[in-house]
C-alpha cells in the first residue's frame, strides 16, 4: 500500500496521509458504477432530482464536519463554510434546470410526414478530476449535472486537499441510490491517469499543463474531455469608471481565497487619467486586509495551499523585481508555519514579466496604464488565456469593450458574475483556458449526454423507384 503524505497549509506540517487505490481497486469501483448506472439512467429526471435534493439536505446536516475538514485542507474557515452552503444551493438550482432541459421532446419537421424524438443519452461513467483551491465545490460542480443527466460519476480530488473525502462520502452514503452511482477516491496523478482509461468521459479542472496531458490521453481513446483550465483574467478600468467601485471589486476578486482561483483578477489596465487616484485607493484598501496566521476563522487572507505554488509565486515575484517593477504593498512571502502573501499591488510592470503572462494564483494586483481604449483591449487580449475578464465604466462603453475581448465570460462593473447568471448564461473557455462546451447554463447539463434522434416516417417511404 502506498501512503501519500499531506501537508497542512496553515501549520506547514505533514500531519495526514492516505492510501492510494491500486488500478484493480479503481477498476472494481468503476465497474460497480457502470453496472448501477443502468438503473439510475432509467429513472425519470425528476426522480434523480429528488435524490440529488436529498444529497443537498445531507450537506446541510453534515455541514460542520465538512467545513472542518475543508478548513484543515485549505487553511481558511469562512470560505470552507461557503463551499458547503454554495454546493447545497447549486444542487437545488441544477435540479430545477435539469427537469426542463432534459425533457425528451417529440418534434415535427417541415415535412408533415416526418417527426422525430429528441433523446438525451448519458455517458455511462464520467470521471471528474478536481483541483485543490475549492475542493468541495469543484469536485461536484460538474458531477451534479452529470448525475442529473443520468451518468454515474467517480471523483478524484487533488492529493493536496483530500481530508474532506471521508466527510463527503458519509453524505453520499446517507442516500443509498446516490451512493450506488457516485464514488469519491483519493489519489495522485497516477490514479487520475488510470481513471481516464476506465471512464467514458472525463471532466478536468486545473492547470493548462496538466489539462494538455488529460486531453491527449482522452483523445487517444476517442473520449470526450471537458477542460476548465487556468486564467490570467484582466480588468479594464475605463475613464468613465467609478473608481471606488472598481477598486473594491478588483481587490476582492484578486485576493479572495488568497488569489487561488481561476477567475482571479491577475492583470489590471487603468486609464491614465484615473491611474494615480486608483492606485492610491487600491493600495490603501490592500493595506487594510489582514492575514489569518493566528486563527483560520480570523483574517481575510489564508495561507498558500499548495507547497508547489509557493515556488511559482516566488519565481514570479523575483522576475518582476529583477525587471524593476515597483511593489507598493506586500510582495514578500511570509512564513508562519505555513506561507502567506499579503495583498500585493505592483506598478511599473509590462508584458515581459511572468507576473503579467503566466497564472500566478496569488493575491497580486499588477497595474498598467493606457491612453486609448484600443490599447487596453490589445493588452487584455495579449495572453494565452481566455477564461474571463472585467470592464468598469459607463454601461454602453463597457459593453463595447467587452465584445472585443477574447474571453468566455465578461463582467461589466463587477467581477465573477457567472455564478449569479449560471441558469441561463453559457460561457466557454477561450484559448488555452479550456475546451469542451459551457460549464454553465443548459449546456452544463447536456454536455454529459449524447443527442439521439429517433425519426419516424408517417407517409410512404422510399422505394427502388426513387433510385
Amino acid at each position: 500500500m502506498t501512503q501519500i503524505p499531506v501537508r497542512n497549509p496553515h501549520t506547514g506540517d505533514i500531519d495526514y496521509a492516505f492510501v492510494e487505490p491500486t488500478n484493480s481497486e479503481l477498476a472494481s469501483k468503476i465497474s460497480r458504477l457502470r453496472e448501477n448506472q443502468l438503473d439510475w439512467s432509467s429513472l425519470q429526471v425528476s426522480d434523480r432530482g429528488e435524490i440529488l435534493r436529498q444529497f443537498a439536505d445531507g450537506l446541510a446536516r453534515h455541514k460542520d464536519q465538512l467545513a472542518q475538514a475543508l478548513c484543515i485542507d485549505t487553511g481558511r474557515w469562512r470560505l470552507s463554510v461557503m463551499e458547503v452552503d454554495a454546493l447545497e444551493a447549486i444542487t437545488h438550482s441544477r435540479v430545477n434546470q435539469a427537469i426542463v432541459t432534459l425533457q425528451t421532446k417529440r418534434m415535427e419537421s417541415e415535412s408533415i410526414d416526418i417527426s422525430h424524438l429528441q433523446v438525451f443519452v448519458p455517458y455511462p461513467v464520467v470521471g471528474v478530476i478536481s483541483p485543490w483551491n475549492y475542493p468541495l465545490i469543484l469536485s461536484f460542480l460538474d458531477a451534479v449535472p452529470a448525475l442529473l443527466a443520468g451518468c454515474s460519476v467517480i471523483i478524484k480530488p487533488s492529493e493536496v486537499t483530500p481530508r474532506f473525502i471521508e466527510a463527503v462520502n458519509q453524505v453520499l452514503s446517507d442516500t443509498v441510490e446516490l451512493g450506488a452511482v457516485v464514488d469519491v477516491v483519493p489519489g495522485t496523478a497516477s490514479t487520475g491517469n488510470n481513471l481516464i482509461d476506465l471512464v467514458d468521459a472525463i471532466n478536468f479542472t486545473g492547470s493548462v499543463e496538466t489539462g494538455r496531458q488529460v486531453a491527449t490521453r482522452a483523445a487517444n481513446q476517442l473520449k470526450p474531455a471537458f477542460l476548465e483550465l487556468g486564467g490570467k483574467d484582466p480588468a479594464i478600468v475605463l475613464e468613465s469608471a467609478d473608481i471606488e467601485r472598481a477598486a473594491q471589486a478588483i481587490l476582492h476578486c484578486a485576493t479572495v481565497n488568497t488569489g487561488q482561483a481561476c477567475f482571479s483578477i491577475e492583470r489590471v489596465y487603468v486609464h491614465e487619467a484615473l491611474a494615480t487616484k486608483f492606485i492610491d485607493l487600491i493600495s490603501s484598501l490592500a493595506e487594510e486586509i489582514s492575514l489569518n496566521t493566528e486563527d483560520p476563522a480570523k483574517g481575510a487572507i489564508g495561507p498558500i495551499i499548495s507547497a508547489k505554488q509557493i515556488q511559482v509565486i516566488d519565481l514570479h515575484l523575483k522576475d518582476a523585481r529583477n525587471k524593476m517593477a515597483s511593489f507598493l504593498t506586500g510582495g514578500i512571502i511570509e512564513h508562519h508555519g505555513g506561507s502567506w502573501l499579503r495583498p500585493t499591488v505592483v506598478t511599473d510592470v509590462d508584458h515581459s514579466m511572468l507576473l503579467m503572462r503566466k497564472e500566478t494564483f496569488a493575491p497580486i494586483i499588477p497595474i498598467m496604464t493606457f491612453r486609448k481604449t484600443s490599447e487596453a483591449v490589445y493588452l487584455a487580449n495579449d495572453s494565452e488565456y481566455g477564461l474571463s475578464a472585467a470592464v468598469f465604466g459607463d454601461l454602453d462603453k463597457s459593453e463595447a469593450v467587452a465584445l472585443k475581448l477574447d474571453a468566455g465570460g465578461i463582467y461589466c462593473n463587477d467581477v465573477d458574475l457567472i455564478g449569479s447568471a449560471h441558469e441561463s448564461a453559457e460561457k466557454m473557455s477561450f484559448k488555452n483556458s479550456g475546451l469542451g462546451g459551457s460549464r454553465y447554463g443548459p449546456e452544463g447539463i447536456t454536455r454529459f449526454t449524447r443527442k439521439q434522434s429517433v425519426v419516424f416516417q408517417h407517409g410512404s417511404g422510399v422505394t427502388i423507384d426513387d433510385l
